[in-house]
């Protein structure tokens, strides 16, 4: 029987991509220019001058998103049987107070002294840096520290990255004015729920919750068994610091996401078998910190030594890879990038993000990440409500 991942292996590399060379030039003001004078997509309220991080789909660019998520829809939720729900957008405060996301969900941030444009710091620091990389005075031990900086810059904390803008004389982009020193800043919309305003919320940064929130009913939905997998589609927002990158980092999106739902004591998938022999480049965090670049293994080899820590984890990763590649992303521009542990979300117990080569460098497009049980306990906590699963021992166990 020929399973998905070989069929998907055997296409790997359509017609289209056979004349591709590395070397290819590519004006990316020029597309997003006629994409948006073919009403593609442009930036919403446009005529009352627009606001950076909004967009509007035309009509070509509403019939390729819809074609898209009928394709996830099929890919994930069909194939897989997964359970699909679609919650409320406007999430009361405690939700995002258990969840961690009023604590933790920020940015750094850093304003221009003058003129008080505000900049994303990490951006800054890449974009600083890439640009002296370029600089015909910079040798060659100094592009090297410069790499290492740039492969470690998400682990970088407040202090780390106030030491690192100083070094490199990080300055305003627009106006090369001095810039402040970097300060946290929460991404999610803050707003009031009901006439007398003291419910206060959020617009949610991310569909995931509304999964958590759910878990009870989902359980009974599927007869109490695990484990099983829920999906929804929907948007969400972040209120990004400094949107320049197009449709990359944008303050309201459609997200596609799923929590698949297992016993801990289990995390071995039936049908891990069907990618284990998938080739992937992964980037580890182990490659990361060492200065060493991404490295082609298979998914079963990953597991094996540990590099990925469950096959659950890695059947998901598997699996969005070759949705990637459906969806026309070049096998040798993609990579999972392995968070690093200072980078690590508050929920998570190991994280790769699906990243694609672009033309703003590798961008990631897809996390997936062990989240332990850390949002059920928490939910649990604050709403007082049992969000557990009962398993039928074979023998009984003495404490």
């Amino acid at each position: 029987m020929v399973t998905e991942s070989s069929r998907l292996q055997d296409q790997q590399l359509p017609s289209p991509w056979n004349s591709l060379t590395t070397d290819e030039t590519f004006d990316r003001v020029k597309l997003e220019d006629t994409l948006k004078r073919r009403f593609f997509y442009d930036q919403s309220f446009a005529i009352y001058g627009g606001v950076s991080g909004l967009y509007d789909f035309g009509p070509v660019g509403c019939a390729i998103k819809a074609n898209f998520i009928n394709l996830w829809r099929s890919h994930f939720i069909i194939e897989e049987g997964m359970l699909e729900v679609d919650c409320s957008i406007l999430t009361p405060h405690p939700v995002f107070k258990a969840s961690g996301h009023v604590d933790r969900f920020a940015d750094y941030m850093v304003k221009d002294v003058k003129t008080g444009e505000c900049f994303r710091a990490d951006h800054l620091v890449k974009a600083h840096l890439e640009k002296l990389m370029k600089d015909k005075k910079t040798t060659a031990e100094m592009k090297d520290e410069m790499n290492t900086v740039l492969a470690l810059l998400d682990n970088y904390d407040q202090a780390g990255l106030a030491e690192v803008l100083k070094k490199y004389n990080v300055t305003s982009p627009l106006t090369n004015n001095d810039i402040t020193e970097p300060v946290e800043f929460n991404l999610m919309f803050a707003t009031q729920i009901g006439p007398a305003g003291n419910m206060p919320g959020f617009l949610r940064p991310e569909t995931a919750q509304g999964i958590f929130v759910n878990f009870k009913r989902l359980l009974e939905f599927n007869q109490n068994r695990l484990p099983f997998a829920a999906a929804q589609i929907g948007q969400s927002f972040r209120n990004e610091i400094s949107p320049r990158s197009g449709l990359l980092r944008v303050r309201e999106f459609t997200q596609l996401e799923i929590e698949h739902f297992i016993d801990p004591s289990d995390k071995d998938h039936p049908k891990f078998e069907d990618v284990a022999n998938l080739e992937v480049l992964l980037f580890s965090g182990s490659n990361q910190m060492s200065g060493k670049s991404a490295m082609k293994t298979t998914f079963g080899q990953a597991v094996a030594e540990g590099v990925i820590n469950s096959q659950v984890l890695a059947y998901f990763m598997a699996r969005t890879y070759l949705f990637l590649l459906k969806v026309g992303v070049h096998p040798d521009k993609c990579r999972f990038r392995q968070h690093l542990d200072n980078e690590m979300a508050h929920y998570a117990c190991d994280c790769w993000d699906a990243e694609t080569k672009t033309s703003y460098g590798w961008v990631e497009v897809v996390g997936c990440a062990d989240r332990s049980c850390y949002d059920l306990n928490q939910h649990a906590q604050h709403s007082k409500v049992p969000l557990v699963a009962v398993k039928t021992l074979k023998e009984p166990i003495s404490f």
